[in-house]
């Protein structure tokens, strides 16, 4: 792998982490909003649904920016995104200005992208592999 590679994967952690951070910490923060708008919005099980997603965006945001489980906080945040489309957007159409599913879209896309490729070598996830392959070989 090649060193822009890598540093082209941290840049998609560092910004999409960031931006699932804020986004999570929205709800973190003022969680009974949170559950209210999810409710308002038919989502099932608002009190459930909206700890899930402060959880799965903030948690989430905090993986991808160090590496860490990299495949499984990608998809457990696509999966959010897509729920998020497909309940409170995609009546919308397209575009965030209109509530669209833009957003999401463009989230959930990234962090399947991210779990599939992997976090690159500049990542918690590849020194813990990395130091396992040391250990093995020891």
């Amino acid at each position: 792998m090649s060193i822009i590679k890598d540093l082209g994967l941290l840049a998609a952690r560092l910004l999409l982490g960031t931006i699932l951070i804020a986004h999570g910490w929205q709800k973190v923060n003022d969680l009974g909003a949170a559950q209210a708008m999810f409710e308002g919005m038919g989502v099932p099980l608002p009190q459930v649904s909206a700890i899930l997603a402060a959880a799965i965006e903030f948690g989430g945001g905090i993986a991808l920016i160090l590496g860490l489980l990299t495949p499984v906080a990608g998809v457990l945040v696509f999966l959010n995104m897509l729920g998020a489309a497909l309940i409170a957007h995609v009546g919308n159409g397209i575009l965030a200005s209109d509530g669209g599913w833009e957003l999401p879209g463009a989230i959930g896309a990234a962090a399947l992208a991210l779990a599939a490729a992997g976090p690159g070598r500049i990542a918690a996830d590849a020194f813990v592999t990395r130091s396992r392959s040391a250990t093995v070989s020891a």
